[in-house]
C-alpha cells in the first residue's frame, strides 16, 4: 500500500496540493481523477519522487519516501514500474529490445535470462508474435501493450500509469483497462492510474481519488460515484462523461466512414 499523508506542494507561491491525504491499496486499481489543473499530475509526481512536497509523508508500505537517502530512493525505484502517456518506446529498438531495456539496466541477469523474462512479459500482454517489429510498425494499442510489458519486466510492487488510454479508440482502451486490472490482481501490485477517461473510471475504478483545486474532495469506488452528493464531482462526471461519449461517437463513425 502507498499512503499519502497531509501533502502540500506549491510552485511560485501558488499552492497546487492542499494538505492532501489518500490511501492507494495493494491489489487494486487506484485512480486519480479531476479536472485539468486539479493537482492530480503533481500528486502522482510527488508520489513517484519527481517533485518534493513542502510538507507531508509519502509511505511505501510504511517507508517514507521523503526521509530516504539517495541510495534508498534508487533501491525503491527498482520496485516501481512506469507506464507513460505516450508509451515512450525507443524507436531504434525492437519490441523485444524495449522490454529488455530495464532488465539490462537494473539487473544482473544473463542475456538468456533477460530474453526469457522479456518474452514472458510479451506473452502476458499477448504480443508474443511481435518481438522483432519496431514501434513504428505496430498500432498505438500494441505500443501501449509493449509499454505495459516493459513496466512489469522487473516484477514491480508498484505500478504508475499516466493517462494510459490517451489517443486510443474506445475498444482498445477497454482492452488496456482490462489488462491493467488483470495484471494488478494477478501480481498483487499497487497500481495508481492518473486518468481523464470516465470509461476507465466506471470500468476498473476500485479506489477512486477525486481532486478539486488541489483538495481531496471524495474517495470511493465505481459503484458509488453516481450516488455522491459532492457537487464538484457530479459536475466533473457529467461533463467528462458527455465529452467522452461525443468523442467515442466521432472516433467510431469517423473510422467507419
Amino acid at each position: 500500500m502507498i499512503e499519502v499523508k497531509n501533502v502540500t506542494k506549491s510552485f511560485d507561491d501558488k499552492t497546487i496540493l492542499h494538505d492532501v491525504s489518500a490511501k492507494f491499496y495493494t491489489g487494486k486499481t487506484n485512480l486519480i481523477i479531476g479536472q485539468s489543473g486539479s493537482g492530480k499530475t503533481v500528486l502522482m509526481k510527488s508520489i513517484i519522487g519527481l517533485v518534493r512536497p513542502e510538507q507531508g509523508e509519502i509511505l511505501y508500505d510504511g517507508r517514507n519516501l521523503l526521509d530516504m537517502k539517495e541510495r534508498q530512493v534508487k533501491e525503491l525505484r527498482k520496485e516501481i514500474g512506469m507506464l507513460f502517456q505516450g508509451s515512450a518506446l525507443f524507436d531504434s529498438e525492437t519490441v523485444l529490445g524495449n522490454v529488455m531495456f530495464p532488465l539490462m539496466m537494473f539487473t544482473g541477469m544473463s542475456r538468456a535470462e533477460q530474453l526469457d523474462r522479456a518474452r514472458f512479459c510479451l506473452e502476458r500482454v499477448n504480443l508474443q508474435g511481435a518481438e522483432n517489429k519496431y514501434p513504428s510498425e505496430i498500432s498505438g494499442g500494441m505500443q501501449k501493450r509493449v509499454a505495459i510489458a516493459r513496466a512489469i519486466a522487473l516484477n514491480p510492487r508498484y505500478l504508475f500509469c499516466d493517462e494510459p488510454n490517451s489517443g486510443l479508440d474506445p475498444k482498445t482502451s477497454i482492452l488496456i483497462d482490462e489488462l491493467l486490472h488483470d495484471i494488478t490482481h494477478e501480481y498483487n501490485i499497487t497500481t495508481i492510474i492518473n486518468t481523464h477517461d470516465m470509461n476507465s473510471v466506471l470500468g476498473i475504478g476500485e479506489n477512486i481519488i477525486f481532486l478539486n483545486k488541489g483538495h481531496r474532495e471524495w474517495v470511493g469506488d465505481k459503484d458509488k460515484i453516481f450516488t455522491t452528493a459532492n457537487e464538484a464531482l457530479n459536475e466533473f462526471v457529467f461533463a467528462t462523461r458527455l465529452f467522452q461519449e461525443v468523442k467515442d461517437y466521432i472516433i467510431e463513425h469517423g473510422q467507419k466512414g
